[in-house]
Parts: C-alpha cells; structure tokens; sequence
C-alpha cells in the first residue's frame, strides 16, 4: 500500500490501454453468420459424441480424447461423456497393467484435476529398488512430460511428486537447448526426436506447467499445435475453432456492456486517482467462467472486482488515516444513512457501492438474494483487513511475517474472490458453498497467499515504492534476518505449500467441488498476472496482446 497523512494523490497510476474501445468496437466480420456457425457446431458435437461411444472399451482412447477436448478448452461442451470416461478410466486399472509413463501420468492428471482421488503409487513401478526413477524413461521426452505436468497436482506429504518434478525438469532441459523455438540436442541424441507439437509444449510447460495455464490461453496455444497432430481429428478442431469464436462474440458483447456501465460510475464518482481497470477486471472474470452459461456470473464479478478496485487505491494511495478509519465504519454500517461521515469526495463512491450491490440482489431469483449478504459481509472484512495495513503504514510499523501475512493474504483478496465468484453462479452456489467461502480456510486460504506473495514478489522485483508498506518480503528479511534473494526463495516454498492446500482441497470437499474448481481456476490466473516484475492487472499493456487475441481477433479457419 502507499499511505500518506494527506488527501492528495501519491501514486499516478497509467490510464487504461483500452479507453472506450470496447464501448465503440464491432466484432470482426466471421467466416460465417453465427446461426450458421452454431448450427455447424451443434452436428460436430454430435460427431464427437459418437467418437466417445467408439472408444468405450479402450481407456487410452478415452483419455486421449479427454486430454484434446480439454487442451482445446472445448470440454464444456461433453460434461456429461467425460464424466462417464472418468468413471471407467477410473474404475480400468491401467495404472497397474500399463508400462507407458504418458499414460499412467495422463491418467493421473486427468482423474485429480477431476476430483477423483488416485494415489502417487501408480508411479512406483517407474523406480529403481533404490528408490530413484529408471533411467530409460529418460529416454521418454513425451513420458516426462506427462510425469512433469502431472506432478503438479501434488497434494501435502507426497514427497514422491516433489522428486518427480525435480527429476522430469532436469531431464527435460539436458535434453534440449531452446533455440528459436526449435529443440537442437547437445548432450546425446535421444531415442525419439522431439519435434513440433512436442518441442513447443516442452517448451510452455518448463516455463509454466499445464495444471497452472490459463485454459483459454492453452487452447489459443493448442489450436495451432492439434493441427500438426498425426492423430487430428478434423471434426475436432473445427469444432474448437466454432467454440473459441462463438464465445469470443459473446465476450465482446459482454465487455461493451461493462465498459459503457464502468465508463458511467467512473465518471459519476470521481476519484481519478484510481485504477481504470474495467477491462483487466472482465479478463480476470474470465479465467474463472469463460462458458456461455456463466455469462451472468462473469459480469458481477467482473463489476464487483471494479469495484474493489477503487476501494482499494483508496485506501492505497489518497486517503488519509482519518478518512480509512470513516470510509471502513461507513462501510461496516452498510447504510445510506452513513454516507454524511464520509469525505464529500467519497460519497458519491459509497453510494454508487451499496446500489450496485443492490442491483446484484435484483439480477437474482427471490432464493437467491440472500448471496448479495455473503458478499457484503466479505466486503466489510475485506475493508478491516485494508484499514490495518494502513495503521502499519501511518504508525511505521512493521509487523511479524506471520501478523503481515494473516491480514495481507485478507486483504489480496482470496476470501473475497471465493464469495463473489459464487454470487451469479447457478444452482451449484449453495448455501453450503457460501459457508466454505466466509471461512477462509484451505483453497480460499491459499488463493489469498498465491496472490499476495506472487504480487510482493513481483512488486519487489520492480523496485519499492518509499511510500508502500512493509510487504512480506521485507517482513520476511526484517524478522531473520536474510538477504532478499533468501526470503524470495523461502516465500517461494510457502506458494508451493498454498498449491498442494488448493490441489487437496479438490478431494476435501466433494459436496462443493464446482465452487472448489471454479476458485482454482482463479488461483491459477495468479502467475499469469503476477510474473516476476510484472502486475498486468496494473500494467495493462503487458497483457494487451493477450487481451486482443482473447476477445477481439477471432481464430482463423
């Protein structure tokens, strides 16, 4: 945070990359009309349908046209055949009968990111009576890369997991020397040549393995990459391409419609200090529901995280001590009534909060209301947690690591994030879910500590601001007494550690795994947004290619 004593503004934060572009901007003409398209999708999933009934009695089939659909970020569409496959995949034993590392690790993968409990013990049969992997499975570029990726999903204890990223990485390097995007072996010829599509997800995984990759920028990714696939299936990739097309012109329509809504309260409140980060907001909606039946949820997130966004910088950058401590009281009253305490540039704000909030209420059936309450109240925490880092700050204290972190992870917005992502969500938002999220414990817990030190860090690597407050870094490097680069890399091992609580959480709540899965995906967002030195949420040109090929150029037939 960056606090001072006085009203005006410390930090200049960069205007939007996007302006009113979104307002003013025409979907790109399409190869098709899209009740052409749709139709053309609606027979090719029917051909994909009967694609799943051809491989019913062959498991490595099955999850081989699981793995594509989810590459290609086209699952949505077959929940219910792949949760069929799932459960023959699961029920086949193939992991014991099978002697192909690609398969028991694509199982693996499959089955834990579902859910579905296996054990690390399938991979047992790939060591040596030493306990270390066989060599020849070195010699398996497609193998270790399934292990890798795999491995990811780790849960606390497995040890084993540990050693077999270690082990997949290493080998994975010695192999190759990237060049251009090509692999040129300098070590050893391998017994199997990689080449394209192979090289390239070596390459995307090493930097950044599979089960923490965005899935619409795996698909953008993988598109390109299952054309080369000797084993391509044309009905598949057209359909991927329809998909991809049709949900981006819904994206679109859908980022007018924020934007024109933004562009209004942003102008009506007035607090040009903050972050014009409409569009940043919707790309990080996204991530967590990019499927046409989350549409509403999407927006309220979306427009909820806007939000924040602007209590946040207010609390960071231009109020006063005095003005966070009203601006939280008003905000623990929840009421019209309240807004005379306030600062009279605040209160146009603190109106426009509580209506919005309301206009949430108002979007919903009369049985689900009682959502907009959970997300109230998660606000309220929310904004004790930003009026204690702001006593840090104005008294110049600096807190133990474990008291920093307690309020930071808060404040980084994991409980938040885990209410409000449930708040337009179907009938999967149950009250049981709503619960879980205002607890704050294991998945939302970590969600919070990924995104703070992920964004410490990178702030960190930028260089401080002189008027911020001591983040976990520095708290880290104040208490022990280290140098920077060890309190990173032991902060780092504590991110690991929020992983392998956010993977376990999968097999702890079954009764609400859909709200479980839809905070990971969040979770997974944070190395995305937070990259060494980079905040693209802040930064918005550093993710304004990714934003265009997301939401604006259709992908070429």
């Amino acid at each position: 945070m960056a606090l001072s004593s006085t009203p005006e503004t410390r930090t200049q934060f960069q205007p939007s990359v996007w302006g009113e572009f979104f307002i003013n901007c025409s979907p790109q003409p399409l190869q098709m009309s899209k009740e052409c398209m749709r139709e053309r999708a609606y027979q090719l999933e029917k051909d994909v349908c009967r694609l799943f009934e051809a491989c019913t009695d062959n498991v490595a089939d099955q999850m081989s046209l699981v793995d594509t659909l989810q590459h290609l970020s086209i699952d949505h569409l077959f929940k219910e055949q792949i949760g069929a496959a799932l459960n023959r995949i699961h029920v086949s034993g193939l992991g014991i009968g099978s002697s192909s590392l690609h398969e028991v690790a694509l199982r693996f993968r499959l089955l834990r990111t579902h859910g579905i409990w296996i054990s690390s013990d399938e991979f047992t049969k790939f060591r040596c009576e030493d306990g270390c992997f066989n060599s020849e499975i070195t010699n398996d570029p497609r193998g270790l890369l399934s292990l890798y990726n795999a491995a990811y999903l780790s849960i606390h204890g497995e040890v084993e997991l540990d050693e077999a990223i270690l082990f997949a990485r290493q080998h994975l390097e010695s192999l190759e020397e990237l060049f251009y995007g090509s692999i040129v072996y300098r070590k050893r010829p391998p017994l199997e040549t990689l080449k394209a599509p192979l090289a390239d997800q070596v390459i995307r995984a090493l930097k950044l393995p599979l089960p923490r990759t965005l899935k619409r920028v795996e698909a953008l990714h993988y598109i390109s990459e299952y054309a080369e696939e000797k084993t391509c299936n044309p009905s598949i990739l057209e359909l991927a391409k329809l998909d991809f097309n049709l949900l981006q012109h819904l994206h679109l329509r859908e980022l007018k419609s924020v934007s024109q809504w933004w562009k209004d309260l942003y102008k009506d409140v007035e607090l040009n200090y903050s972050r014009d980060r409409m569009v940043e907001c919707f790309f990080w909606s996204s991530t967590i529901y990019y499927e046409e039946d989350y549409s509403r949820a999407r927006i309220m997130f979306a427009k909820i995280y806007a939000l924040l966004s602007l209590l946040d910088d207010t609390y960071d950058v231009h109020a006063t001590l005095d003005e966070c401590h009203k601006l939280t009281d008003a905000i623990r009253r929840w009421n019209d009534s309240a807004v005379s305490m306030l600062p009279e540039y605040l209160r146009k704000f603190y109106l426009r909060l509580l209506r919005s909030f309301q206009d949430f209420g108002d979007e919903l059936q009369p049985k689900d209301r009682y959502r907009v309450v959970y997300n109230i109240e998660a606000v309220k925490v929310l904004s004790e947690s930003y009026l204690q880092e702001a006593k840090w700050f104005h008294h110049n204290c600096k807190p133990t690591f474990k008291e920093q972190v307690k309020v930071s992870t808060v404040s980084a917005g994991g409980q938040i994030s885990a209410v409000a992502l449930l708040l337009g969500m179907g009938e999967e938002a149950t009250t049981e879910a709503f619960e879980w999220a205002m607890r704050g414990t294991d998945a939302v817990t970590s969600c919070g500590e990924i995104a703070r030190f992920m964004n410490d860090i990178a702030s960190f690597n930028r260089g401080k601001n002189k008027n911020d407050v001591a983040s976990s870094v520095e708290c880290y490097m104040n208490e022990y007494n280290v140098t920077s680069e060890v309190a990173i890399t032991e902060i780092g091992y504590l991110i690991e550690d929020a992983w392998r609580t956010a993977n376990q959480a999968r097999f702890d709540q079954p009764d609400i795994l859909p709200a479980v899965q839809r905070l990971i995906n969040l979770i997974v967002s944070m190395p995305f947004i937070y990259d060494s030195k980079k905040d693209i949420y802040t930064n918005g040109k550093d993710n304004k290619e990714m934003i265009e090929r997301l939401f604006i150029n259709p992908v070429p037939f």
